[in-house]
């Protein structure tokens, strides 16, 4: 289940239209620990042409984005973790500047119980530790 001030979000009905994806905040109660990511809704395959065409196709279908856990294989294993969205996005591009302020906003890469290990692949924990020091 999807919080959003406190609010439950179950399904598409409850989003409001144009949304693209979402920002989210993962905590685990017990340990404190977080995680910061972004899932889209929905997602778009290339399919052959149609036989006689000479054009893809291109088809969108929903993502498993309500029972959704994470990407992270840690978070995953997190026994019922608040799920919370922090922002609706309505482009990929904001989808992903808005995952990178959050992790940055809440200081993950500096934080030992964020479970972020980077920031769009240019950032790393490990690395950021050496460099603070």
């Amino acid at each position: 289940m999807w919080l959003y001030k406190n609010k439950q979000i179950t399904s598409l009905q409850d989003l409001p239209s144009e949304v693209v994806g979402f920002v989210y905040l993962i905590i685990n109660k017990e340990t404190a620990e977080w995680y910061v990511g972004k899932k889209n809704i929905y997602s778009q395959r290339t399919l052959p042409p149609l036989k006689g065409e000479r054009r893809k196709r291109k088809v969108s279908k929903q993502t498993n984005w309500v029972q959704y856990q994470s990407s992270n294989e840690s978070v995953k294993e997190w026994i019922s973790p608040y799920k919370e969205i922090l922002v609706y996005c309505y482009t990929k591009k904001q989808l992903t500047y808005e995952e990178m302020k959050a992790i940055l906003c809440l200081q993950g890469l500096e934080d030992q119980k964020c479970m972020n290990s980077n920031v769009l692949g240019k950032f790393f924990k490990d690395e950021f530790k050496n460099l603070a020091n």
